[in-house]
């Protein structure tokens, strides 16, 4: 699949995203390396540390649908921002954990062209893993 076709799919995806209070949409959307597509929005609470990011809500709908972890090709991040959008940190750090050194991250305005390419690597260098946790017994 091309990856203007998954950033179509993350922009038609959009307008599910559940935003009643900051009216700043995000989806998210990823494909494994079997062709399979999942997508997230973000949905917010107004308990706003209860809200959940396009992200994480992707990235565990791919757990949620598989009996062992798929991997992920390429992860798309979209939102209504004048530039590519970005992760937050929160959700950097699962990316960290779901993704591989191989997949293809993209970030990308529903407003403009701009789409930007970048690894695991380069959107959180230094990231925490579990290997952190095996050594530090």
């Amino acid at each position: 699949m091309e990856i203007i076709q998954l950033v179509q799919i993350a922009k038609n995806h959009l307008k599910r995203a559940y935003v009643p209070y900051s009216r700043f949409p995000v989806a998210a959307v990823a494909l494994d390396a079997q062709g399979n597509i999942y997508k997230g929005i973000n949905v917010e609470n107004a308990s706003y540390g209860l809200t959940m990011c396009a992200e994480r809500v992707c990235l565990f709908e791919s757990i949620n649908q598989n009996d062992e972890r798929p991997i992920i090709t390429d992860f798309v991040v979209i939102g209504n921002t004048p530039s590519a959008i970005s992760p937050c940190g929160a959700c950097r750090q699962v990316m960290s954990e779901l993704l591989t050194q191989k997949t293809r991250i993209f970030l990308a305005s529903a407003k403009t062209e701009d789409l930007k390419q970048f690894s695991l690597k380069e959107i959180l260098p230094y990231y925490f893993t579990s290997e952190e946790l095996n050594n530090g017994k």
